[in-house]
């Protein structure tokens, strides 16, 4: 069963990427079927600074590989590695009616935004089609909220196997209930559009003031808190800290003497040993980024020797062989 996931370099990767997404996924490559991509070209739709994509392709390949993505149990690639999902796109792009594109939730959710429509913001979802059917995927792991995003992709396959013939895998998803809604510093999903994340790599000063500024009710360290277990704090410290040690702080902040600098402290030294590991390792490879390019495109190399195969099939399927 191959598994695969595609990484947007969008800036910044901070906890609430790790445990929601980075962490399932690093575990996922245990089965030895894992393929995963860092979508530059995605990028594109939303980040138009040349010198500034190639810093963020480089950062999340840095911040993954020093997380625990290990390119000897999967394949991990950038995607404009493989020009091959360019000419798949093409070929499912045009199949794929103009209602199924204008009806997903992404396109809609950033007009209402106020952004500028273009080309690659609507034909978005052909492309991250193709990047699902070029490896014969057989499962996509998402969130709630992404599963539009595989459906259009089975219909797109759906569609073209119709028209010329048996040609695609039909993806699943695989829809993570337990994956955690990470809180950031304002009680927000965490979220780099909300300018309330925490980064997995930030400098430690910064980071400090960050999480001592966490803003948290009035009452007084000596007064019991009832509510412990809807604390900011206590909620980050659960995922960062040892059962035993969240436990703790949260029953003597619920007793009532605990203060919440004290609190603050002590999420931000579970924080920091947390990625101790990670952040000395990123700086080994940021030390040698000839092994990390060397990485990208060996990976992009196994990744051809799939897609390859996949786009010859369709290509015959739809007459252009």
């Amino acid at each position: 069963m191959r598994v695969l996931t595609g990484i947007t370099p969008s800036g910044a990767l901070h906890i609430g990427n790790y445990f929601g997404a980075m962490r399932p996924a690093i575990e996922m490559q245990k089965d030895g079927n894992a393929f995963y991509f860092i979508a530059d070209y995605h990028s594109m739709t939303v980040i138009t600074d040349a010198g500034k994509r190639r810093e963020l392709s480089l950062g999340i390949a840095l911040d993954w590989l020093a997380c625990g993505l290990d390119p000897k149990q999967c394949v991990f690639w950038r995607q404009s590695d493989v020009p091959e999902v360019v000419e798949l796109t093409w070929l499912i792009g045009s199949l794929t009616p103009m209602g199924l594109l204008e009806r997903a939730h992404s396109y809609k959710d950033k007009l209402a935004k106020g952004i500028a429509p273009n080309f690659g913001l609507f034909a978005y979802p052909v492309l991250m089609a193709a990047d699902i059917l070029l490896y014969d995927t057989n499962v996509v792991p998402v969130g709630k909220d992404q599963k539009q995003h595989i459906e259009m992709t089975r219909d797109i396959a759906i569609k073209f196997n119709q028209n010329y013939g048996d040609t695609f895998v039909v993806p699943e998803p695989e829809i993570r209930q337990e994956v955690a809604v990470v809180p950031g510093l304002d009680g927000q999903k965490m979220s780099k559009s909300y300018g309330n994340t925490v980064e997995i790599f930030g400098d430690e000063k910064a980071m400090r003031k960050k999480i001592m500024s966490i803003v948290m009710d009035s009452r007084t360290p000596a007064e019991p808190k009832p509510d412990a277990d809807r604390n900011l704090a206590i909620q980050l410290l659960k995922l960062l800290a040892p059962e035993e040690v969240s436990a703790d702080f949260e029953n003597r902040l619920r007793a009532g003497g605990l203060g919440y600098g004290d609190l603050k402290k002590a999420l931000f030294a579970h924080y920091w040993e947390y990625f101790r590991e990670a952040r000395q390792r990123r700086a080994e490879l940021a030390a040698n980024l000839d092994y990390v390019h060397q990485v990208l495109a060996d990976g992009a190399n196994r990744a051809r020797q799939v897609a390859g195969p996949v786009l010859q099939r369709a290509r015959r399927n739809c007459g252009l062989e």
